[in-house]
C-alpha cells in the first residue's frame, strides 16, 4: 500500500509503504534438472528418458541427495527474482549467502596499534550483534533496624544507588523484600559492545603480499553448512564451506576445488635486505619525489592504509608499502604509495631501521602446502565482511576472501520511497537477545512510529535534494538518507543457495537450526518459498523433511 505524504514546497512527493515486492523475472527450475544431475553420472544421456518415469522413485532420490549432503546436483538450475524493499532487507540478504562461510571456532586475527589479538568469529559474531554478560558487583544493603521509626528498614545497592525498599514489622519480610530486589536485579546484565564494531582485521596487499589493516563492515551468520577441512604441513587447519575463496600462489580459488600438494597463502615471514645497499643521495632524491606527490594522492580527508582510521590530510604522509630498501623499482611507483598516520608510520619506520643494519624477517603472506582436504560435517556458519581495497583477512593463520562489497545508489537519484510498518507489525520484543519474541504494540506506540518516521524520513529526504541541487556527489548526499528507503535489486540463485537462504529467513518449528528472522527479510523469504515450493516440490519436500537444511 501506499499514502501520499505532503512535503515541504519544491520537493518530490514522499511516499510510504508497509509490504515487500517479489516477483520472478525468469526462471529454469525443475525437479528434473537434480535428477538428470544424479543419474547422468551412471546413465549418460539416458538419464533423459528416466527422468519423471518413476515419481516414487524420482522422489526417493531426492530426498537420499538432501540427507546426505550431496549438494552439486541443486546447483544446475536457476531463479531470479526482482525485489523492492527497504535497504535494511538487503542488508539482510548481504548477510546471508550460499558460500565464503566460516566454522564458529575459527580463529580471526584482530590488530590495532598494540599489536594483534585473537578470538573465535562465532564470539566476535555475538559481541557484534548480541552483547555480552556485564559482569557488575552484587547488589549491596541488607536488613537494619531504625530506631526511631522502630520498625526493620530494608535497603539494597545497585549501580551506584542507594534504594530504600520500606519499613516492616518483622526482619523476615524486610529480607524477603531484599531478596526479591536482588532477584529481579541481578549483578548480570546483557550489553551490546560499541568497541565491537571498532574493529581492525590483518588483512594482506595481494601485490606485495605485506599485512596491514583492515575495517570490519559487518560479522554475519550464514546459517548451517557442509564444510571440508583444510589441513597444510605447518599445522593450520581451516574449516569452510565448499565456495570459500582461498588465497593461492594461483590467485583466488575456491576451497572445493583445492587437493592435497596445492598451497595456499597463509600467514609467516619474509626475507628483508639491508637498507645499506641504497646510497644517502638517491633516498633523499626519492623523498623529495615523495613529498611532491602529497597533495595529488592524498584527499582533504583521507584513511591510514594501515589502521584505517580517517585523518585530516596534515596528518598523514605518504608511505611506500613495500620499503624502497626492499625494492628499489618500486621506489618511484605511485601504486606504492598510500597515506598513513603518524602512528602507524613510526611503528613501520621502527621496526623497519631495526632490520635495516642487518637485514631480517618480517610478517607476510607465504605459501603453506596441502596435506589434507577433506569434507568436516554440518555447521553453523560465520563470516566478516571488511573495507577495500583488500577484500581479505587471516582465519586461523590462512589468508581467505570477505563475503561481500554492497552496491548502493552512487550513479543515481534514490526515490522518495520509505518504509513505514503497517498496524499489523508487532513492535515490542520480549525475551532473551537472539531469542526475542516480537507481540503487539500499544496505540500510542503505533501513533509514535508512524509520526516520528514521516517526519525524519521526509526532512532527511528534503537534505538530501539540497545537496543534490548544491552539486554534492550522490555518493555523499546519500549519507543522510535512512535505511527505511526503498531501492530494487535482481538476485538470481539456484535451488541450492536459496534453500540456505530460506534456512536462515525463515522461522519454523520443524528446522533442524531454529532461526529468528527480522520480519521483513522473512516476508521476502516466504514469497520465494511460494515459488521454490511450486517449481521443485519434490525437491521442496525433501528439504522440509530433512530439517530445513541445505544440502
Amino acid at each position: 500500500m501506499t499514502d501520499p505524504q505532503e512535503t515541504p514546497a519544491g520537493l518530490t512527493e514522499v511516499r510510504f509503504r508497509s509490504d515487500v515486492t517479489v516477483e520472478l523475472v525468469k526462471s529454469s527450475a525443475a525437479d528434473a534438472d537434480v535428477l538428470f544431475a544424479a543419474r547422468v553420472s551412471t546413465a549418460g544421456e539416458q538419464s533423459l528418458a528416466e527422468v519423471g518415469s518413476d515419481a516414487e522413485r524420482s522422489a526417493g532420490l531426492i530426498n537420499y541427495l538432501m540427507r546426505d549432503r550431496h549438494g552439486s546436483p541443486f546447483e544446475h538450475n536457476s531463479f531470479t527474482f526482482f525485489v523492492s524493499a527497504p535497504i535494511f532487507v538487503f542488508r539482510e540478504f548481504m548477510r546471508h549467502r550460499a558460500g565464503f562461510c566460516l566454522a564458529g571456532d575459527t580463529v580471526i586475527a584482530l590488530e590495532n596499534n598494540s599489536g594483534l589479538r585473537y578470538t573465535t568469529i562465532a564470539d566476535l559474531y555475538r559481541r557484534w550483534h548480541v552483547g555480552v554478560d556485564d559482569q557488575m558487583s552484587e547488589s549491596r544493603g541488607g536488613v537494619t533496624w531504625n530506631e526511631r521509626a522502630a520498625r526493620w528498614q530494608a535497603q539494597a545497592g545497585y549501580q551506584g544507588k542507594n534504594h530504600h525498599l520500606g519499613l516492616f514489622e518483622n526482619r523476615v519480610e524486610a529480607e524477603t523484600a531484599v531478596a526479591t530486589f536482588r532477584s529481579e536485579n541481578p549483578p548480570t546484565r546483557r550489553r551490546l559492545l560499541a568497541s565491537a564494531k571498532r574493529n581492525q582485521v590483518r588483512c594482506f596487499n595481494e601485490e606485495t603480499l605485506r599485512p596491514q589493516r583492515a575495517r570490519i563492515l559487518d560479522v554475519i551468520e550464514s546459517g548451517a553448512k557442509p564444510l571440508l577441512r583444510l589441513e597444510t604441513e605447518t599445522g593450520l587447519v581451516l574449516r569452510c564451506s565448499k565456495d570459500h575463496s582461498i588465497f593461492t600462489p594461483d590467485g583466488w580459488r575456491k576451497a572445493g576445488e583445492l587437493a592435497a600438494g596445492d598451497y595456499v597463502f597463509g600467514a609467516g615471514f619474509a626475507g628483508v635486505p639491508s637498507q645499506a645497499t641504497v646510497p644517502p643521495s638517491l633516498r633523499s632524491g626519492i623523498g623529495v619525489w615523495t613529498s611532491m606527490q602529497r597533495n595529488r594522492l592524498i584527499g582533504p580527508v583521507d584513511r591510514c592504509y594501515r589502521c584505517g582510521d580517517l585523518f585530516d590530510r596534515d596528518e598523514l604522509v605518504l608511505d611506500h608499502v613495500v620499503p624502497v630498501a626492499e625494492d628499489l623499482k618500486r621506489a618511484l611507483d605511485l601504486d606504492n604509495l598510500a597515506p598513513c598516520c603518524a602512528d602507524c608510520h613510526r611503528q613501520k619506520t621502527n621496526l623497519e631501521q631495526a632490520l635495516a643494519n642487518r637485514g631480517g624477517k618480517t610478517a607476510a603472506a607465504v605459501p603453506h602446502r596441502l596435506v589434507l582436504v577433506e569434507d568436516d560435517g554440518v555447521e553453523m556458519t560465520y563470516d566478516l565482511s571488511v573495507e577495500g581495497p583488500w577484500h581479505n583477512f587471516l582465519a586461523n593463520g590462512i589468508v581467505v576472501h570477505n563475503s561481500y562489497n554492497e552496491e548502493s545508489g552512487r550513479y543515481r537519484r534514490l526515490e522518495p520511497v520509505f518504509y513505514l510498518p503497517g498496524a499489523d507489525r508487532k513492535l515490542v520484543q520480549q525475551g532473551k537477545p537472539g531469542r526475542y519474541v516480537f507481540v503487539d504494540g500499544t496505540a500510542e506506540q503505533q501513533k509514535l512510529v508512524d509520526e516520528a518516521t514521516r517526519a525524519v524520513c521526509t526532512s532527511a529526504y528534503r537534505a538530501y535534494l539540497e545537496m543534490l541541487e548544491a552539486r554534492v556527489a550522490r555518493e555523499v548526499a546519500r549519507g543522510v538518507l535512512p535505511v527505511s528507503i526503498y531501492s530494487s535489486m535482481y538476485a538470481t540463485c539456484n535451488a541450492r543457495a536459496l534453500m540456505h537462504f530460506l534456512s536462515l529467513r525463515t522461522k519454523r518449528e520443524d528446522s533442524a537450526f531454529p532461526s529468528f528472522p527480522q520480519r521483513e527479510i522473512e516476508m521476502v523469504a516466504e514469497r520465494m518459498e511460494e515459488v521454490f515450493a511450486e517449481a521443485m516440490p519434490l525437491t521442496y519436500a525433501a528439504f522440509n523433511r530433512n530439517g530445513r537444511v541445505a544440502p
